[in-house]
Parts: structure tokens; sequence; C-alpha cells
């Protein structure tokens, strides 16, 4: 993952300087296949052949020319999640690793509570709920891999704004004291700095149906949308095409404004809490 998205990187850089990769190549003493190679994320680049590639396109800015080249230096860098006990799909593994990388995360989440901001007992009850049947050992393994992800915003401090429709949390759950659980949960993860939290009201019918769940992701100082990923039944999709990502960029935006402030959210919640509370 992390050498595609050098190799992408580095390919629309090339590009708006109008240089083939037989330039490219022979810049760096390499030749075109290599250029390939790289910027298909097949092969991962090294720092100073980063460094030069970059001089040659005239990208100028010292903070992406540090960025990309740390992740250069990143690219075979082993990942926590691999050294997990039960197996991960690469989708998942490449979920891991952006979350790992992201310094901006944004979500939107009809359904349910995003996951990283999901407590045991909830998770718990959603892996019970679902089609697939796990054993306690491998819910377990799937509990402990989703409550360590969690480290990015607890102890990396990366930046997460999530929007939830409010069905997600306000539908009866099976168990009553992981409800309210988890809505303290969110309450308090919204008073955090690093956290936006807002509810997309019930009767923000048009917003709530304008797209399907998704997951944006920044890897640079500004908060511009470098990858989005999106689940399916049965695997996860990662989408890093420009119009893609400008085409979820403004879903968010537009849901963003539909949903109540982070304000108006930690009220909800409140209120919310005390409804479950009482009833």
């Amino acid at each position: 993952m992390r050498s595609r998205r050098l190799g992408a990187t580095l390919r629309r850089y090339r590009e708006a300087a109008r240089l083939d990769q037989a330039q490219a190549g022979e810049y760096i003493a390499g030749s075109k296949a290599k250029i390939s190679r790289i910027e298909s994320g097949e092969s991962s680049a090294r720092p100073g052949d980063v460094r030069l590639l970059l001089e040659l396109y005239g990208v100028e800015d010292a903070a992406v020319r540090s960025g990309l080249e740390q992740l250069a230096r990143d690219s075979n860098k082993r990942g926590w999640w691999l050294d997990q006990p039960w197996s991960l799909t690469p989708e998942y593994a490449d979920l891991i690793a952006m979350e790992s990388d992201a310094s901006y995360i944004r979500s939107w989440q009809p359904v349910m509570v995003p996951g990283l901001l999901q407590i045991p007992e909830y998770t718990r009850l959603l892996l019970d709920s679902g089609l697939v049947a796990y054993s306690d050992a491998e819910a377990d393994d799937i509990l402990a891999t989703r409550q360590a992800r969690k480290r990015v915003i607890d102890v990396d401090g990366t930046q997460l704004a999530a929007i939830i429709w409010e069905p997600a949390l306000t539908s009866p759950m099976p168990d009553v004291e992981a409800h309210r659980a988890q809505l303290r949960h969110l309450r308090d993860a919204a008073g955090r700095q690093n956290i936006s939290l807002q509810v997309l009201p019930m009767d923000e019918w048009q917003a709530a149906r304008a797209c399907q769940h998704f997951v944006m992701f920044s890897f640079g100082p500004e908060p511009a949308a470098e990858a989005v990923s999106l689940d399916t039944l049965s695997s996860s999709v990662i989408l890093e095409g420009p119009e893609d990502l400008a085409r979820y960029a403004r879903a968010f935006e537009a849901l963003r404004s539909a949903a109540l402030t982070p304000t108006q959210t930690l009220s909800f919640l409140d209120h919310a809490l005390k409804n479950i509370a009482t009833g």
C-alpha cells in the first residue's frame, strides 16, 4: 500500500511536468521499466531516487519532499498488524496501513459506529449478529486488532472527523448496557481536540442516502483527500483516482453541512443517553 501510494504520487508529479518514464529513468540512472515498477507500486523506490525525481519534476515544497522520502523509507517497514495471531486479508491490512500513516481520517457511517470509535462490547455485538460465525478465540483476536487500531487516535493524535446517521445511534441494541456505554464513549471522544463528531439527523433523508459508508484518508500536512476505502460484504475497495477523490470529498462536505454541529452533537448524545436510561 505504501509503495502504491508513493508510486501514484510520483506518477502524478511526472505527468504534471510533462515528462515520460524514459526521461525519468534516465535522470536517476535507471530505466523506463524501473520507473514503471515504482509508479505501479511493484517496486519500492529508494529515498535517493525519490529525491532526484522530485527535483526533476520541479517539486519544491519541503514538506512534500520530506514526506515522500519518508514514505520511501517506510515502504518495506513491517506493520504491527502483520504479527496478529489471525490472518488478515490483504484489504484489511491495507486499511490498517492507511490508518497508521494518515494525518487526517474522515468517516461517514449510516449504519454503525465507526470502527475507531467502537468499544469492545459494541464490536462483540456486531460480531455476534453478523453473517459469519466466529469462535470465541477468533472473536477475541478480532477485538484485539480493533482495539490496537485505535492507537492512531488515542496515542498518535491523528485527526478524526466522523459523521454518523442518527439511527445508527438510537436504534435498539441487544444489550442496553453496551448501548449506553457506547454512547458515553462517543460523548467523551467528542470532547477531545483531535476528534470531530457530528450526528446527521434522522430527517436528513436525502443526505443520508447520497452515498454509502466510506472512509477518506489524507497523509500530508493538508487535509486533501488521497485515498478512499469502501466496504463490501466480502472485501474492501480502495479508490485513489483524482475524480473519485474529489467526488467523495464533496460528498463529505455536503454531509458535514447537513449534520448537527459538534456542540449540538454533544447535546444529542446526552439526550439519547437519558432516553435509553428511562426507556
